[in-house]
């Protein structure tokens, strides 16, 4: 019985939780970061700042947990990838995933995109540059010329483009995916093809 109450306790806990992440998110998007403070993000709750405190100290708290739990999926990503075969298949499929995991959390990414400035100064956005970094190094032949080393990072960018530059593309956002997905794909097979031609 008491192991039950434990794990409604924490359910309880991690929905809670969950609710801050997600107002917060939501005010941080809307209002900016830096206008956004934490009386704000309690009140939206109706919750009391103290209820808010039980569970982060700080703005930057709810931001690193939001960024942590979202990005998630792209650490085990990488941590799957580096365990792959360096073939055309797993490079496919990682373009594959990592389109999917950015179309899962697109309103961080939407919310890092438009508040640059204050991502730069967390160290989400150096987190955040470290793990692009880290998917480029696994979908790049270590004998790729610099054109196909272009090509797999222009594939990276071309999923990152997707979501905040062509927004206004297209009237339908799946076939707008599946697009940019196609092109994103064609640049890392392009780069696999010159690199085993060289």
């Amino acid at each position: 019985m008491g192991g039950t109450m434990d794990g409604t306790r924490q359910r309880r806990r991690g929905d809670t939780r969950r609710r801050i992440q997600d107002v917060a998110l939501e005010l941080f998007a809307e209002q900016g970061y830096e206008k956004t403070s934490l009386r704000e993000i309690a009140e939206h709750l109706d919750v009391t700042k103290a209820a808010l405190y039980y569970h982060f100290k700080t703005k930057e708290e709810i931001l690193v947990s939001i960024f942590e739990d979202l990005t998630q999926p792209i650490e085990d990503l990488i941590d799957w990838g580096r365990r792959q075969p360096h073939t055309l298949r797993t490079k496919q499929e990682i373009i594959r995933r990592y389109a999917d995991t950015l179309a899962q959390a697109a309103p961080l990414f939407r919310f890092m995109h438009d508040n640059q400035a204050s991502v730069r100064d967390l160290r989400i956005g150096e987190s955040f540059k470290a793990r692009v970094h880290s998917l480029r190094d696994i979908i790049v032949d270590p004998d790729a010329d610099l054109v196909d080393q272009v090509r797999c990072a222009s594939a990276i960018f071309t999923l990152h483009a997707g979501m905040f530059l062509l927004q206004d593309v297209g009237d339908d956002p799946e076939e707008r995916h599946r697009a940019v997905l196609e092109v994103a794909t064609d640049l890392v097979t392009q780069a696999h093809r010159g690199a085993r031609n060289s």
